[in-house]
């Protein structure tokens, strides 16, 4: 399809999803594959994950497939919580997953993307593949640049984050290719309690700063 007739979809993709996340607040964005199984432990992790954000009042953003964007939907929507589905139409991936209290539709993954950063307080990336690196990238690099509002972004699975994470000290940040506080964007724990003291204790400390209206129940 050319840009020209691109750009209006994208367009409409954002408003439309726009429209619906303003009565709903700022929530946490969820990464993750959709390759990965019911059985596989990340899958629980993703799904517990997914319950604890409900319990605390935060709306679950995940990308509406299967895998661990399923299980966090699944851990939120379970817990009587706000479940967001980002769904993108893939020829390999048909089927959104049935726990979205929210479902939206995008052709297009640069409208995707925008949505879970205009309206996330907090990420947390799963094991995934290109698609989960290019969503944890981006949003670092967001971050780090001011283009986005400064948020906790939590990496859970440590066995399979640690290598890119000792990768981005020795190679990265011992050649000055990012800054020296950059490793420090990332918090990386499978310990659910300390994910969420960390997005809890942020989003209470930077609310009024950064915009974040009452979205953790006192």
């Amino acid at each position: 399809m050319p840009v020209s007739r691109q750009i209006p979809v994208i367009m409409s993709e954002m408003q439309a999803a726009a429209d619906v996340l303003q009565d709903i607040g700022w929530g946490v964005s969820v990464f993750g594959s959709a390759r990965i199984k019911p059985e596989s432990p990340w899958y629980a992790l993703a799904e517990a994950v997914g319950q604890r954000l409900a319990n605390a009042g935060l709306p679950v953003i995940a990308g509406g497939g299967p895998g661990i964007m399923e299980a966090a939907n699944k851990g939120a929507f379970n817990a009587g919580g706000q479940s967001i589905g980002l769904n993108i139409k893939l020829p390999h991936e048909t089927k959104n997953n049935m726990f979205q209290t929210h479902s939206l539709e995008f052709e297009y993954f640069y409208s995707r993307k925008a949505t879970f950063f205009m309206h996330s307080a907090a990420y947390i990336a799963l094991p995934g593949g290109f698609g989960t690196l290019d969503e944890l990238f981006e949003v670092l690099t967001l971050i780090q640049t001011g283009k986005i509002p400064a948020a906790p972004v939590v990496l859970m699975g440590t066995a399979y984050w640690v290598g890119l994470i000792d990768w981005i000290k020795t190679e990265l940040e011992t050649s000055g290719l990012i800054g020296p506080n950059d490793i420090d964007l990332m918090v990386l724990t499978d310990d659910v309690d300390e994910a969420m003291r960390c997005i809890e204790s942020f989003i209470r400390n930077k609310a009024d700063e950064l915009g974040y209206e009452a979205i953790i129940p006192e």
